[in-house]
């Protein structure tokens, strides 16, 4: 069973998490990229909390800005520092019977560039890290300064730091964002993409993109 509630952290940041399995136990923790939220690794969170999956502590915060978690105005709250200090601050807290160090560190997409920050400024909080689709941010860069087909593949983000970006995501039922999840996860999204499923990512987007667009628009790597 997933629990969702409100984590307050030292620097007065909130964040709003979904976990799963006993406190006591090791922990996993799952940062999600974006369009997404925490909840797409609910299935994950369920599956490593039961006991003959290793019975882990299992939990998934909103980043900054995402959901209900806190969403300061200001572009530069938005910094790789500070959303590493929330992810941070957030593993003293879990990890508070476990030697202040997580089991692993599983991140996706812009959650992955959280955690290679985080690996390489705190390397002893975590003893694992598990990164999907995120390059490590020196290769990124490299590539993006000298590889055209990177760069081509990277002008997306000239469109998520317009400052109308959320207003144009948002049109037409999210339809931009749809296109981009069909698009990159296969040309027949049925199986995973329920209406359920959706209803749970415009759950989230209603809540505002602003979030998700100041990463972008706070990143050094543009």
């Amino acid at each position: 069973m997933i629990e969702t509630y409100s984590q307050p952290l030292p620097h007065g940041i909130t964040l709003s998490c979904r976990a799963a399995g006993d406190r006591g136990r090791p922990v996993l923790m799952f940062l999600h990229g974006f369009p997404e939220a925490a909840f797409v690794w609910d299935f994950l969170l369920a599956y490593f909390s039961r006991a003959e999956n290793g019975g882990y502590r299992c939990v998934a915060p909103n980043l900054r800005g995402f959901e209900h978690s806190s969403a300061p105005a200001d572009v530069s709250a938005y910094r790789p520092k500070h959303l590493v200090q929330d992810i941070a601050a957030l593993i003293a807290i879990e990890t508070q019977d476990q030697g202040s160090q997580l089991a692993c560190l599983v991140a996706h997409d812009w959650g992955g560039a959280v955690a290679w920050n985080l690996a390489n400024q705190l390397p002893h909080l975590a003893k694992r890290l598990a990164i999907i689709n995120s390059p490590h941010p020196g290769t990124f860069l490299r590539e993006l300064k000298n590889n055209p087909a990177q760069q081509a593949a990277s002008a997306y983000m000239n469109f998520l730091i317009r400052p109308d970006a959320e207003k144009l995501l948002a049109q037409d039922d999210y339809r931009r964002l749809w296109e981009f999840l069909t698009n990159t996860f296969g040309s027949h999204p049925a199986a995973w993409l329920t209406e359920a499923v959706k209803a749970q990512y415009r759950e989230v987007w209603d809540t505002g993109l602003t979030g998700g667009c100041n990463l972008y628009r706070a990143s050094p790597l543009r």
